[in-house]
Order: C-alpha cells, then structure tokens, then sequence
C-alpha cells in the first residue's frame, strides 16, 4: 500500500485568480509564483508543487471577466 502525500487544495471563484503557491502557504517561498487556469475546467495542478487544485463552486456556463 503506497500512501500519496499529493496535496488537494478546495477554492472557490472569491479566490480567483488562483496562483500557487498561495499567500499563507507554509511553502509561499518554495517555488516561482504561478498562475493556474482553473476557471475553464474546474480542475489545475501545479507544475511546480503537484498541487491539486479544485474549483469547488466551478460553473462550466460563469463567465470571468
């Protein structure tokens, strides 16, 4: 049995424009900030970190601006 330590971080549209590492994040330092396109598919992943990020209110017809 191998136990994943990838990480799942829950977002709503408040906190859009989604970049990784987060303020707050125990790790803001330990990659280039980068902006992640979550709104199109609900789902991103950082290509840095792993993260997983999942747009939990995600409405494939919302429009951003």
């Amino acid at each position: 049995m191998s136990m994943s330590k990838q990480k799942v971080v829950e977002v709503t549209y408040d906190d859009l424009p989604l970049v990784c590492p987060r303020p707050g994040d125990e790790i803001w330092n330990s990659h280039p900030k980068v902006m992640l396109p979550i709104q199109e598919t609900g789902k991103s992943k950082c290509p840095y970190c792993g993260t997983d990020y999942v747009l939990k209110d995600w409405d494939p017809k919302r429009k951003l601006h």
